[in-house]
């Protein structure tokens, strides 16, 4: 069974810092793409950040410079730093993970039908 468990949003005032966690299991964790994507109401999913299979990040060029990704693979784990938070970064964020054979595909084009696990997701909250 493939889970995908997200943690650590939460509720900050603007400029403050979240960390957010994906612990991974029942899949082969070196073959995918790992990253996150966030959905505010009303508005389309987007890809946020990525850490590929051999470890090359990127970030959306909404969030360059605030927002780092790390992964661990030894622990199944992938990580975002979001820092300088702003209230557009309000939303609900979701851990993905896709299958490295997608990777010519950029993760900010992806359809969600190209996402092969979610996470459940975690609520971020930045008020001003």
């Amino acid at each position: 069974q493939v889970n995908l468990v997200e943690s650590g949003g939460g509720s900050v005032q603007t400029g403050g810092s979240l960390r957010l966690s994906c612990a991974a299991s029942g899949y082969t964790y070196g073959n995918y793409r790992m990253g996150w994507f966030r959905q505010a109401p009303g508005k389309e999913r987007e890809g946020v950040a990525a850490v590929d299979t051999d470890g090359s990040t990127s970030v959306a060029d909404s969030v360059k410079g605030r927002f780092t990704i790390s992964r661990d693979n030894a622990k199944k784990t992938v990580d975002l730093q979001m820092n300088s938070l702003k209230p557009e970064d309000t939303a609900m964020y979701y851990c993905a993970a896709v299958i490295w054979w997608r990777g010519a595909i950029s993760w900010y084009s992806l359809l969600p039908s190209q996402v092969d696990y979610w996470g459940q997701g975690t609520q971020v909250t930045v008020s001003s």
